[in-house]
């Protein structure tokens, strides 16, 4: 076989101006054509300069990652693809191949560091792509890819998949990682369209972006279809869909056969495919009329591909073996071999398989020692090495759901675990590390990685009930601990457990402390993915030289301010100024109401996902857990006063209560936020009302403030206790949590300022409501002292309970001192939230125990 050399550059991206005006990137509610991005990408290309050189390309799925990236193919240059973030493994890389030219994404651009004018490579021409081969390990070993073949797989990808100009793609896999540049490339190919997003499935926004862009198709890895069950998939009206495409591991066939028929039901496809970055990214695919019948199989080889079997010694099976244009040139360990021409003419893919019937190919075992965890390729020997070198004699085994080593001696285990995973580029939930007295051997001598496999599954589970110091590092002890569960699965996300906006701050503090950062987003991400920005140390005897730590080292000192949520800081502020306000300390009113911005900004992020089914208990438990308390504390206020009568006790004074401000009304803000719940709630549960929330889920929200805007300019009146309509401003805050672009944002500016002033009873009060929300919506976190972070976040997660109990309280210390008052009913709320949130999960716990197993399977998915 012979590929003939393009020194132009691929074909694909550098005749992007063909198509015109066509929509070639949607970024949110923009679109890039492909005459706009093909001049991106020529002026970037000039900025390269004339000589042939280097370029290394940290890639993320941004403008102008995916402009370099086109740039270097179009031009000629040989591109060097690094995950995004830095880190080791990408200093590693760039320590061993020494680029010409670095390109970093930095806040959704792109810097160039030139670090020479020509190239110290000599580059062969028809060298195009730098792939590493086995994840993000740092291993200085890479796949050297041609020019023709990236023009050929995207050929052979676009045929199979039946491509055409009028189909978009949404980015849910990285441009780094070559599935995800398989379907960019294939695209862009045919004059198709790119939604470039890096939103997670999870993300309510990543479903009206599929909406609100027409997406006609989204890739997959197994994990990914983990995450769709969890936010009600299989329920969703997504009438632009065409297909779902799946590689980046073996998706269990049960799965397969499921998802091939509901697609069938649907009215969309999937493609089951195989691929490794030895063939620039597909090798085979599995027709969509096959996937039913034949759930085990990856299909048939792509167009131009073929597969041969060779017998394996030893082996009863053969090892699959692939001829095509796609094959890479070989492999690259040094400098020195980015002039090697063609090595391989086929690729040997290291998997044992058969032809079955229909000429299907079946993979049926490994031959090396690699494994695929969440679509990125490990070399288990690899990892060994990397223990080693860390003075760590460990043997480790593995799947593709996950790794297990055998770890000789007494070492810090979870802080050695968070190292590796780190090094790796892997979740650090994907990696079990045993402590032995010694490594499983077989009678000769040789490791049994079987038996280190198992180790496993002898690791002692904990008790969710009695936390341990060091469980705290673990995202998923974290949230069975805070949300009381003892089912958390690697795949569950904080809303998928049910948490809400009550265990949200507890959460978020312990996780925080625990990654050493706070991702954006987390409670929307699976617990695989919540994995450590950095190392907090190396463990002692994790420096090369041996097992003690190396001398002379000091501590890093902690910043004094630290950034916290905006939601959790005004909840802390706002109920410090409810309090002080009717205690008389001092007065400035509208903070109760910039928290009711807020309740609506919560149940936006904590209950709008999952099956409908499964949402309505949800948020009926959420309702039960504001309810339920505050009854209980206004029956003993009914029982010990005379200030209040049995509709405050059923929250129902705001209905049938006396009309105008009295002393009954002093638990408006609880009954209007039950009301508001459960009304939501019933709506929701309506199936047409549900299709419109996921299908214009930042308009719906909007529609009902309009409704009760209409209170609001006197267009209807109802009787409210003093405190006006307040669902607008709950809206308000749901909206302003799904607004994600910058119009959007100012969209809600304009509607707020139209608004918000004037509908309360004075200036300073409409004032605070209305730049209370504007900090709600355009900044995402505040600095604090971080030694005010504990107080905060405490004051924040008992705000209700220190509103619903402040009132009984505050009486017993007012006439002694005001400030006493004050702090008296803070710390009384703030103790009956650790009561009440304990005999809630202890009823809940009861009531769990005694539902038959039906229902308790039923609880758990909720």
């Amino acid at each position: 076989m012979s590929i003939q050399p393009d020194l132009a550059g691929v074909a694909f991206a550098a005749h992007l101006a063909s198509f015109g005006d066509r929509p070639a990137v949607h970024l949110g509610s923009d679109t890039v054509s492909y005459a706009q991005l093909a001049w991106r990408v020529q002026e970037m290309a000039a900025s390269f300069g004339s000589a042939r050189r280097l370029v290394a390309l940290e890639a993320d799925n941004t403008l102008s990652s995916l402009t370099v990236y086109l740039a270097a193919l179009s031009s000629g240059h040989p591109l060097l693809i690094l995950p995004s973030g830095g880190g080791p493994a990408v200093e590693s890389l760039l320590a061993a191949y020494e680029p010409d030219l670095i390109a970093r994404s930095v806040d959704g651009g792109t810097t160039l560091e030139e670090r020479r004018s020509g190239s110290k490579h000599d580059l062969h021409p028809e060298l195009a792509l730098l792939l590493s081969t086995s994840g993000s390990t740092g291993s200085p070993k890479l796949v050297r890819i041609s020019a023709a073949s990236v023009q050929a797989n995207a050929q052979a990808i676009a045929q199979y998949l039946h491509l055409r100009p009028a189909d978009t793609a949404a980015t849910t896999l990285p441009l780094s990682y070559c599935y995800g540049m398989s379907v960019v490339n294939s695209h862009l190919l045919v004059g198709a369209s790119i939604a470039l997003t890096d939103l997670s499935v999870v993300d309510p926004c990543f479903w009206e972006l599929m909406r609100s862009r027409s997406v006609t198709s989204f890739a997959a890895v197994p994990y990914t279809f983990d995450l769709l069950e969890r936010v009600g998939f299989e329920t969703m009206e997504l009438p632009s869909l065409r297909y779902i495409t799946q590689a980046g591991g073996r998706l269990d066939p049960a799965r397969v056969r499921r998802y091939a028929q509901l697609g069938q039901e649907r009215g969309w496809d999937l493609f089951v495919m195989y691929g490794q970055t030895e063939a620039t990214a597909r090798m085979a695919y599995l027709p969509p009329d096959e996937a039913a019948d034949n759930p085990n199989a990856i299909g048939v080889p792509i167009p131009g591909g073929s597969f041969r079997l060779e017998p394996v010694p030893g082996l009863d099976e053969s090892e699959l073996v692939y001829s095509g244009p796609n094959v890479m040139l070989g492999y690259a360990e040094q400098p020195s071999d980015l002039a090697r021409g063609r090595d391989i003419t086929e690729l040997r893919t290291g998997d044992l398989a058969r032809r079955g019937p229909g000429g299907l190919y079946q993979i049926v075992g490994r031959r090396s020692r690699f494994v695929k965890i969440v679509g990125l390729r490990v070399d288990l020997g690899r990892v060994e090495k990397i223990l080693a070198d860390y003075g760590v004699t460990a043997a480790v085994a593995g799947s593709d759901s996950g790794l297990v080593a055998a770890v000789e001696g007494k070492h810090e285990l979870s802080i050695l675990a968070k190292t590796v995973a780190q090094d790796l580029g892997i979740p650090r939930a994907a990696l079990t590390l045993c402590s032995v007295d010694s490594i499983p051997r077989l009678v000769n001598g040789k490791t049994d990685y079987p038996a280190v496999l198992a180790l496993a599954s002898q690791e002692p589970q904990r008790n969710p009930e009695l936390p341990s110091a060091k469980a705290c590092d673990d995202p998923k002890t974290i949230f069975a601990d805070v949300l009381e569960r003892t089912d958390v699965k690697e795949t569950d996300t904080f809303v998928s457990l049910g948490g809400d906006s009550l265990s949200y701050v507890a959460a978020s503090v312990r996780l925080e402390s625990a990654l050493g950062y706070l991702p954006d987003g987390w409670h929307l991400m699976p617990v695989c993915e919540l994995t450590p920005k950095e190392p907090e140390a190396k463990p002692a005897g994790l420096n090369k030289a041996g097992p003690n730590p190396q001398p002379g080292t000091a501590p890093q000192r902690r910043r004094l301010i630290a950034r916290m949520e905006t939601g959790i800081v005004l909840r802390a502020v706002a109920i410090i100024f409810i309090v002080s306000t009717h205690v008389g300390l001092f007065d400035w009113e509208g903070t109760a109401h910039v928290l009711i911005a807020v309740a609506g900004y919560n149940f936006a992020r904590f209950q709008l996902s999952g099956p409908r089914r499964e949402r309505l208990k949800r948020q009926l438990k959420a309702v039960a857990r504001i309810a339920l308390p505050s009854m209980a504390v206004i029956g003993v206020a009914f029982a010990t006063t005379d200030d209040y009568g049995w509709h405050n006790i059923f929250l129902l004074n705001t209905l049938v209560g006396p009309q105008g401000w009295t002393d009954m009304s002093r638990f408006w803000f609880i009954e209007i936020l039950v009301h508001i719940l459960v009304g939501l709630a019933a709506l929701l549960a309506i199936p047409a009302l549900d299709r419109a929330q996921r299908r214009w889920p930042w308009l719906l929200p909007l529609s009902l403030a309009a409704i009760d805007l209409l209170q609001r300019f006197d267009v209807i009146e109802l009787p409210y206790p003093g405190q006006g309509p307040v669902l607008w401003l709950f809206a308000f805050g749901w909206a302003a949590a799904l607004s994600k672009t910058w119009w959007q944002r100012s969209a809600m500016t304009l509607v707020a300022l139209l608004t918000i002033p004037g509908s309360f009873s004075s200036e300073p009060r409409s004032a605070t409501v209305l730049v209370g929300f504007l900090i709600l919506l355009w900044i995402t976190t505040l600095p604090v002292p971080r030694g005010l972070h504990r107080i905060t976040a405490l004051l924040a997660t008992s705000s209700m309970y220190i509103y619903v109990t402040h009132w009984l309280v505050y009486p017993l210390f007012a006439e002694a001192s005001l400030g006493l008052a004050v702090a008296a009913s803070l710390a009384g709320g703030i103790a009956y939230w650790a009561f009440a949130t304990r005999a809630m999960g202890a009823a809940e716990r009861w009531l769990g125990r005694r539902r038959p197993s039906r229902a308790s399977t039923a609880e758990a998915v909720a």
